[in-house]
């Protein structure tokens, strides 16, 4: 078993402070790792990164076309979002065409992320709601396959119909029987893999021809994702700014704790990344490198520049710092 390497590392004063840790894996159409870093059978929860193999079943099932949803409601939910209005009402126009409402969403309710949504929310003495999760959009999908299947209000649960479904696409799509299960911050179900299960499953949707109802699936999910960089995370946000740098060409997704993948239709590749310590500065960091070592984003770029070489500064404005990929990563 391989140790993680370094990967993204903090500097101060010319030296070096801190360094992240993490696993790395690149895998062609075929399933095989092109490169790696650290250990690629390291077993990882993906959290919110495998967004769209928990929205797979929504998809292929014909429930997303029966309720006549469009790519950017796919985008959706596909999301880790800010709770900007934006995101927010499109949640609940989503809900309200199904004839739902808010409270058949089981994510649970946290302040928004977006500052302007949040100070609306103090000035009008109004109290966050589940629309505001950074999850409804997932949500939102799962209300719409289980409609489909006519399973039960929770939906959450790990026998559910709807659960069962995203297991089931998501052991066939990384090629694992996964290696358990634990709770994800919004109540569902997320499943263990490996870091190469993670990027086989990114590379199969890069590689969808749109020859079988699940390659379709795929292939509409990820260019819902590049097309509506907006409705995946949000302004001033990795997923959205990085995503719009390659100009819809590659689709990409963070998850807690350090996670992130890229599906890169043009490679028909696809990337899976983990930061042991769970540090976003540096999962961002890592993802950016990799997408200039293969070519689809400019390393001059506004956005990759903000990811691959971030100015850390204090309360006074004053440059105290820097981040900067480790020695020899990615090489």
């Amino acid at each position: 078993m391989g140790q993680p390497v370094p990967m993204a590392e903090l500097w101060r004063g010319g030296l070096l402070e801190s360094t992240h840790l993490g696993h790395a894996v690149i895998c062609d159409d075929t399933g095989g790792i092109v490169e790696s870093w650290g250990d690629p059978a390291a077993v990882i929860f993906p959290r919110s990164s495998c967004k769209m193999l928990q929205a797979l079943p929504l998809v292929e099932s014909g429930a997303a076309d029966a309720a006549g949803l469009t790519d950017r409601q796919l985008a959706l939910s596909c999301a880790s979002h800010e709770g900007a209005a934006l995101h927010v009402g499109a949640v609940r126009d989503w809900l309200a065409g199904l004839g739902a409402t808010e409270a058949d969403l089981r994510c649970g309710s946290h302040e928004p992320y977006d500052r302007a949504e949040r100070d609306r929310l103090i000035l009008g003495k109004e109290r966050p709601c589940q629309l505001h999760n950074n999850c409804s959009g997932k949500h939102a999908g799962f209300v719409t396959l289980n409609r489909h299947l006519g399973g039960g209000a929770d939906y959450v649960e790990i026998d559910h119909p709807v659960q069962r479904a995203a297991r089931a696409a998501f052991e066939e799509v990384t090629g694992e029987a996964i290696s358990g299960w634990g709770i994800d911050g919004c109540s569902a179900p997320n499943f263990a893999t490996s870091v190469h299960g993670l990027a086989r499953a990114m590379a199969r949707f890069a590689a969808a021809s749109g020859s079988s109802a699940r390659d379709t699936a795929m292939r509409r999910l990820a260019h819902a994702m590049a097309t509506y960089p907006e409705m995946v995370a949000g302004e001033g946000r990795a997923c959205t700014e990085l995503m719009r740098a390659m100009g819809g060409r590659v689709a990409i997704k963070t998850g807690a704790e350090g996670v992130f993948i890229a599906i890169i239709p043009e490679r028909r590749m696809g990337i899976a990344l983990k930061i042991t310590d769970g540090a976003s500065r540096a999962s961002e960091a890592a993802i950016a490198a990799l997408l200039v070592r293969l070519g689809v984003l400019d390393p001059a770029h506004p956005a990759a520049v903000k990811r691959l070489h971030p100015v850390q500064k204090n309360w006074r404005g004053f440059e105290t710092g820097d981040i900067r990929c480790a020695a020899g990563f990615p090489g």
